[in-house]
Order: structure tokens, then sequence, then C-alpha cells
């Protein structure tokens, strides 16, 4: 995981809380090596949050909780790196576009049998 994966996960989610969940998200992406504290905080103020939410958000156990619970799941899924993408419970192998209609073709073959 990345240094600041946990931070910027609860930054993520402490913006949602304010309606902002993925234009906090692009941001992160486009200064994904540049984290730090203070770029989380500036992120969050160049989006117009409210500081002391945001701030209080941050230390939310809930908030904590749900990315960890996450994190136990992608483990238990076998998920070894973003993006993995499952279609009905089966893990995507092959990312063509090719690949991904044969597959959903498959699963929607399953659904209307």
């Amino acid at each position: 995981m990345h240094r600041y994966a946990m931070e910027a996960a609860m930054a993520a989610m402490a913006a949602g809380k304010q309606g902002k969940f993925w234009k906090f998200h692009d941001r992160l992406f486009l200064e994904y090596n540049h984290l730090s504290d203070q770029k989380i905080k500036d992120i969050a103020k160049s989006l117009g949050l409210n500081m002391a939410d945001f701030e209080r958000q941050m230390k939310n156990p809930e908030i904590r909780a749900k990315i960890q619970k996450d994190i136990l799941d992608g483990h238990q899924a076998a998920v070894t790196g973003t993006p993995t993408v499952f279609i009905n419970g089966r893990r995507v192998r092959d990312w063509s576009r090719n690949g991904l209609q044969i597959l959903i073709n498959k699963e929607l073959t399953k659904i209307h049998q």
C-alpha cells in the first residue's frame, strides 16, 4: 500500500460526508506522487470543505473501521492490487473489450436460462 493510503482513504470518506467524495478522489489520484498530511489538507481547503468537520471525520473510528473491513474483504477475495474487477463474483482476468464482453455474455446467459 502507498504510504498515505489510509490517510487518503480516510480523507476521501471524510470529504464524502460533505458530498465531495469523487472530487476529492480525483484530486488524490492527480496528486498521488505528492501526498502528505499537508497536501491532503490543501486539497480539502481547495474543494471548499468545512475544515473543522473534515478534521473531525478524519478521526472518525467508523470511517477507519469501514476502510479496514474493505481491506479485509479484498484480501479474502484475493485482490492483489487495484484496479481489480469482478463480474458476478468472478474475477476478470482478460481486460480487453472482447474479454470483458465474453464474461458479461456468459453471466447474462446464466440469468436468462
